[in-house]
């Protein structure tokens, strides 16, 4: 199957609409966690969460996502009802603004992998779906069903879970593998009546994956957008940028940037 929009140029997010061209759109991530593994706590109050999110706005992001759950490598879960209790203070307070601030006006992704933190989101206001899971809960096709056709969902490629996943990271092939694994997906989604304008793919870069495995997909990029889909790539401050620089998480600037131009030169959307 291949899917039924191949050259897409914009994304639906509710009442918004992210425009695709030469120029990638910038996704702002807010972790409202106290153990996410770039900036743990540092945004895990709502007011700092949401004075965080209109300054990235301010500063060009084109899209704000909102996770209250971490994924670094190793990571252990958390439970629907602390996650919900992180994010939808934040996304009521984004959407809906505050006396001295309007709504934030761009849209809200929630990244999450839990149907009902996901529902929940939704109904606070959220505009898209970002699944690391890749929708692997059957409930959260569902959700999307629900949702309806202007609610996009992002779906990643990853082998386990946040915990297990460096465990698990030996490829024979990583870009025929990730490739094969989101076009499955992707396949899955349609087939149960989420439609392909609907779908963006990440091929989860540090999910999972080696050094080796991360730059492979960076230098094919080409073959991922070739599945016809819009792509996100989440790159920034990885650890697979520490090993090429030998720098922590607060030095790694230079080498986000560096991923940036090669994604800019790739066409990447998102």
């Amino acid at each position: 199957m291949t899917p039924s929009v191949t050259n897409h140029t914009a994304l639906r997010c509710g009442e918004h609409t992210i425009a695709f061209g030469r120029v990638p759109r910038i996704m702002g991530v807010l972790n409202v966690t106290p153990d996410s593994f770039s900036d743990g706590g540092c945004f895990d109050s709502p007011a700092a969460a949401t004075r965080h999110a209109c300054e990235m706005a301010r500063c060009g992001a084109d899209l704000i996502d909102v996770g209250g759950e971490s994924t670094r490598p190793g990571s252990r879960g958390v439970s629907a009802s602390e996650e919900m209790d992180r994010v939808l203070p934040v996304i009521e307070a984004l959407i809906q603004g505050s006396a001295d601030r309007g709504p934030i006006g761009v849209p809200v992704s929630i990244d999450t992998t839990k149907p009902v933190v996901a529902r929940e989101a939704l109904r606070a206001g959220a505009h898209m779906v970002n699944d690391v899971s890749a929708v692997r809960d059957p409930e959260m096709a569902d959700v999307l069903r629900e949702a309806g056709d202007s609610v996009p969902v992002v779906i990643m490629h990853m082998k386990g879970t946040p915990e297990t996943m460096q465990e698990r990271a030996h490829y024979d092939d990583v870009v025929g593998e990730v490739l094969d694994f989101l076009r499955r997906r992707a396949e899955t989604l349609e087939a149960s009546g989420i439609d392909a304008a609907r779908i963006v793919v990440d091929p989860g870069i540090g999910f999972g994956k080696r050094l080796c495995d991360n730059l492979d997909l960076l230098k094919n990029i080409d073959a991922l957008r070739a599945l016809g889909y819009p792509v996100v790539i989440g790159a920034s401050r990885k650890s697979f940028i520490g090993q090429l620089l030998d720098r922590g998480s607060g030095e790694r600037l230079c080498g986000s940037l560096a991923v940036v131009a090669q994604c800019y030169q790739a066409g990447v959307e998102i």
